[in-house]
This record gives C-alpha cells, sequence and structure tokens, in this order.
C-alpha cells in the first residue's frame, strides 16, 4: 500500500477526524440534543396526552434528531475548515498531490463517521422516547417505523457530507455555518408554512428529511409538509449533497489553497 493509495489517504483521512477533540464534542453534544430533547418531549406529551393535537410517537421521537442535526453540520464544518484555518492544508496537498484523491478521502472519512453516529443517536432516540411514551408509544417493528428510522439516518449522514462539501466550496468553517444554519433552522422551518413561499422551501434540505423521516405532519393536511413522498425527498436530498461535494471539488482543484 502506497502513501497514495486510496486506503492510505483514507486511513489518513480517518485518524484526522478522530484525533481531534471537536469530532468527540460535536457528536455528543448531537447525542444530547436528539436524545434529551426526544426524550423530554415524550413526556410532556404523555402526561398531556389529551391535549396533544394530530400525536404520533414517530414525531416525539424523532424531531428532535432536526435539532441534532446541528451538531453534524457543525462536524461537516470543522473536519474541512479546520485544515484551512490552520494551514494545515498545505501539508496535505502536498502529502496528497491528487486533490480528487484527497478531497474523496476526506469526504468519505468524515461521511462514514456521520453515518455510524447517527445510527446510534437515531436509534437509542427512538428506543429513549418510546419509553417515555410508555402505553402511547410504538415499538420498532411497527408499520413505517423502520423506514422512518433508516430515513433519519439517511438524513443526517447527507446533511453532514452537504456540510463537508459548502465548506470546501466558501474554505471557511465559520461562512460555511453562517449559510447553512439559518439555511436549513430558518429558511424552510420557519417560513416553510406560508403559503406564498411553500412552493419553494419545501425543496429545501430539511423539509425533504422531515418528509424522509415520516414526521413532516399529518399527510391529509396540506398546510404542513412537503407535497412529494419518501422517493422524491431523497433525491433531493441527494441532489443536494451532489451539487455541494462536485462544488467542493471543482473550488478545491482550481483554487491555491
Amino acid at each position: 500500500m502506497t502513501s497514495n493509495s486510496p486506503r492510505a489517504v483514507l486511513a489518513a483521512e480517518w485518524t484526522k477526524v478522530w484525533t481531534v477533540r471537536s469530532t468527540g464534542f460535536t457528536l455528543l453534544l448531537a447525542f444530547v440534543l436528539s436524545t434529551g430533547i426526544g426524550t423530554l418531549v415524550a413526556f410532556n406529551w404523555r402526561n398531556n396526552i389529551e391535549h396533544v393535537v394530530n400525536f404520533d410517537p414517530l414525531v416525539a421521537a424523532l424531531y428532535s434528531v432536526t435539532l441534532g442535526q446541528l451538531a453534524l453540520v457543525v462536524l461537516g464544518a470543522l473536519l474541512v475548515g479546520a485544515e484551512y484555518s490552520s494551514g494545515s492544508i498545505r501539508t496535505s496537498l502536498t502529502a496528497v498531490p491528487g486533490r480528487g484523491l484527497l478531497y474523496s478521502g476526506k469526504v468519505l472519512a468524515g461521511t462514514l463517521t456521520a453515518l455510524a453516529a447517527s445510527a446510534v443517536i437515531v436509534l437509542v432516540t427512538f428506543v429513549a422516547a418510546q419509553a417515555a411514551l410508555g402505553p402511547y408509544g410504538t415499538d420498532l417493528t411497527a408499520d413505517g417505523v423502520p423506514a422512518a428510522l433508516a430515513g433519519a439516518v439517511v438524513y443526517l449522514t447527507l446533511i453532514c457530507a452537504f456540510s463537508m462539501g459548502i465548506t470546501t466550496v466558501v474554505r471557511s468553517s465559520a461562512i460555511s455555518m453562517g449559510i447553512l444554519l439559518p439555511l436549513l433552522f430558518l429558511g424552510s422551518q420557519g417560513l416553510g408554512n406560508i403559503p406564498a413561499l411553500k412552493p419553494v422551501l419545501q425543496y429545501l434540505p430539511d423539509q425533504a428529511g422531515l418528509e424522509l423521516m415520516h414526521i413532516a405532519g399529518p399527510s391529509s393536511d396540506g398546510r404542513y409538509g412537503p407535497g412529494y413522498g419518501s422517493g422524491a425527498a431523497l433525491a433531493i436530498l441527494l441532489a443536494w449533497t451532489a451539487a455541494a461535494l462536485i462544488g467542493g471539488y471543482l473550488v478545491l482543484r482550481r483554487r491555491d489553497a
């Protein structure tokens, strides 16, 4: 195995991911936000079940994941942006002159990390929330639950890869988060219920994520959720992620570090 083989580059990028404190901190933050808020919401719903409108045990379990994604966006931004802020990207490019090889290794290492962490976060959040709901909860084998949980894992993983692509384009963690956080938390969730804006905002990544997690809202009520199904939601998320990663590669290939 040469130092510039795909396997060696991936191993080097994997080592980078796990030798910085920010990785463990952001993953722990994602876990705490998702499981903690999901459990609190479930307890509150159980104690006030007669006042809950459109009760859905999946919403109690997975809506907190949309807050936990904040930490995964930060993780993706830091995995790329930290090398630009410290100047170590020059060393990386010297060691691995093939920019496509370096970029793919970095994205793959970050994405695999996000995938493993997301699987744990989603599963624990679901189990904890259902335990808190008690007799009102559901289980892992209930109709639609496996697909919703898989959708949540896919969404969190793709949103981290999306963040890595955007950060490579702008070459700054701070600028990347300044773009992504409003896009994911204010753009569609804050304005998405305005009828005049919904035709456009429903195609933003977080709205597609809600649909993929089956928590976009009651399908019988047109005020909530995008007007497409899970398959289209996955295609939209993949398109956003691919566009960001391709943009990142083009910038890395054409611009000096």
